[in-house]
């Protein structure tokens, strides 16, 4: 056993950290801010005087030579640069995060934007720089020279696009050379014209470059949502790279686990977390389920628009932290095998990221094949059933019952897996629900009248009627409901007909928070629509 806890001060397998380019930006920007604080606090004539000089000394030889030829060049740039760069750009990098699904990341860069618009406006109405003096302007102009407005705007918009969509590497390199190329462009343009100064250019380059890379190492790093087109589904997270290194570290440090190989295994049956089957260095195998907060997230999100549509569905609860979160699975892990439940044997819970990033490890069930791809015989849905009723019997509700989360191994022995969201004394309602969707996930690979031929020895048919009485299209598990709509079967239908006659139990829950939550959330939705709106069109998203 190697394991090992981890000293105080000590970082995790997986910190945070800021790279070389991005300090370096930030030194360069910080540099200028001590400029601004200056002339915040003294006045800064002198200094003022001082750069200016240089400015005007640096834009002599452009301005000085300038080429017939050049000039409507240069003229057509610094129109485009002042009323086309903002909408263009801005524009290109927003439809390229919806259609990437880089959500997190375009929340970021207009965030980035944000802040940026705040910063120009409290700098050039302090400083109050007028364009160059005694420089013939050729070109147009609007506001303060200091800083360039379009160029702190579109300097964001081309970092952002080029982090958001070009992998980190050689196409990642290749982006930021034609950024640089077309800063330099336009920044040469607005010097050449005679509408602002270098300085007016470099800073905010620096600006627009340090503020970006800053939010984005930090809120978005890129070894936790790298950027890869791997036809995955953006909820299960990399695990090459960085990650993989502090997964392997965290389970030989943790619990001990030598990890030879990491890889994923069954992605089409999981939507909550990323699904790892672990090879150690011994040759035996475990299974491992690694969540972070955009799991998290995702799930706060689907139980809000859940509570909205029908209420809080009696016992649904969001959890407060992954931590909890992995901490209720392992629980539940344990709670089932308690009380005689077929479930995974868990090995313990590995902290990659503080507060971010964890992992739930178990055994391996090696030999197992989901239920969905096997025949089912009678046996198998006596099994099935005893589970539900052992539930029920214990205060217990899986809450997830689908072809992907019940496995039948080699000896015919059936198990649960995924008890995440399960619940320890659930509503009479939840436990029907279970009930009725494992019915439905015998009898895919079955029939109804067998499932329930046997399930009549096991419940009495008024708990069956009551199980398909609360079975709707919102109590059916992602999975389940896919599998029902590809098979073209009513089975919900068939087994209604069999079962005694009920009135359907009702869903929808009222409430004064669900009704002042909707209120909240259309008052909301409307004030960020409309401030979204006039924040574009002070950005100059619209020309």
């Amino acid at each position: 056993m190697n394991q090992r806890r981890r000293p105080s001060g000590e970082p995790p397998p997986l910190p945070r950290e800021l790279d070389t380019a991005a300090l370096l930006w930030a030194a360069v920007f910080g540099f200028w801010v001590i400029v601004w604080a200056w002339f915040f606090v003294f006045g800064g004539d002198e200094l003022g005087v001082w750069i200016t000089k240089r400015d005007l000394e640096a834009m002599g030889p452009i301005v000085g030579h300038r080429a017939g030829w050049l000039d409507p060049a240069m003229r057509a740039l610094n129109l485009f640069t002042l009323d086309w760069a903002v909408p263009l750009f801005g524009w290109t990098t927003i439809v390229a995060g919806v259609v990437t699904r880089r959500f997190r990341h375009l929340v970021i860069h207009l965030a980035v934007l944000c802040v940026i618009a705040t910063l120009w406006a409290i700098v050039a109405a302090e400083i109050q720089r007028p364009r160059p003096i005694n420089v013939e302007i050729i070109g147009a102009w609007e506001s303060y020279a200091h800083p360039s407005r379009p160029i702190a705007l579109i300097t964001p918009m081309l970092i952002a696009l080029a982090l958001m969509v070009a992998p980190a590497g050689p196409l990642r390199h290749r982006a930021y050379a034609a950024t640089g190329a077309l800063l330099a462009l336009v920044g040469f343009a607005q010097i050449y014209v005679g509408v602002e100064h270098p300085t007016d250019v470099a800073v905010s380059v620096a600006m627009g470059v340090a503020v970006t890379l800053l939010a984005f190492r930090v809120f978005a790093p890129e070894r936790v949502f790298p950027i890869a087109y791997t036809g995955a589904r953006h909820a299960h997270l990399d695990i090459t790279g960085a990650r993989g290194t502090a997964i392997s570290a965290a389970l030989d440090r943790q619990l001990g686990l030598e990890a030879a190989t990491i890889t994923y295994v069954g992605l089409d049956g999981s939507s909550g977390s990323t699904p790892l089957k672990i090879t150690l260095r011994n040759g035996n195998h475990v299974f491992a389920k690694l969540y972070a907060t955009s799991h998290l997230r995702s799930d706060r999100w689907y139980k809000l628009g859940r509570t909205l549509m029908y209420g809080r569905l009696e016992d649904e609860h969001r959890f407060t932290s992954v931590r909890r979160l992995v901490g209720h699975e392992d629980h539940m892990l344990r709670t089932f095998r308690d009380v005689g439940l077929a479930v995974p044997e868990p090995k313990g819970i590995v902290e990659i990221t503080p507060d971010r990033e964890y992992l739930v490890v178990m055994a391996l069930l090696d030999d197992a094949t989901e239920l969905g791809e096997v025949a089912v015989t009678a046996e198998t849905i006596d099994s099935a059933l005893l589970m539900i009723r052992r539930m029920w019997d214990n205060g217990l509700a899986h809450r997830d019952i689908k072809p992907a989360n019940v496995m039948l191994n080699s000896r015919d022995q059936l198990w649960l897996i995924d008890v995440a969201f399960a619940a320890i004394r659930p509503t009479p309602w939840r436990q029907a629900v279970d009930l009725a969707n494992m019915m439905l996930v015998l009898a895919l690979q079955s029939s109804a009248p067998l499932v329930h031929q046997r399930a009549r020895l096991v419940f009495t048919d008024d708990e069956l009627a009551e199980a398909f009485a609360a079975s709707t299209g919102v109590t059916l598990p992602s999975g389940l409901r896919r599998e029902l709509k590809t098979r073209g079967d009513e089975l919900v239908a068939d087994f209604r007909a069999l079962v005694p006659a009920r009135d359907s139990v009702s869903i929808q829950r009222w409430s004064w928070r669900r009704i002042g939550l909707t209120l909240a959330m259309i008052a909301g939705g409307i004030a960020a629509t409309l401030a979204t709106v006039d924040g574009f069109q002070e950005l100059g998203y619209f020309g």
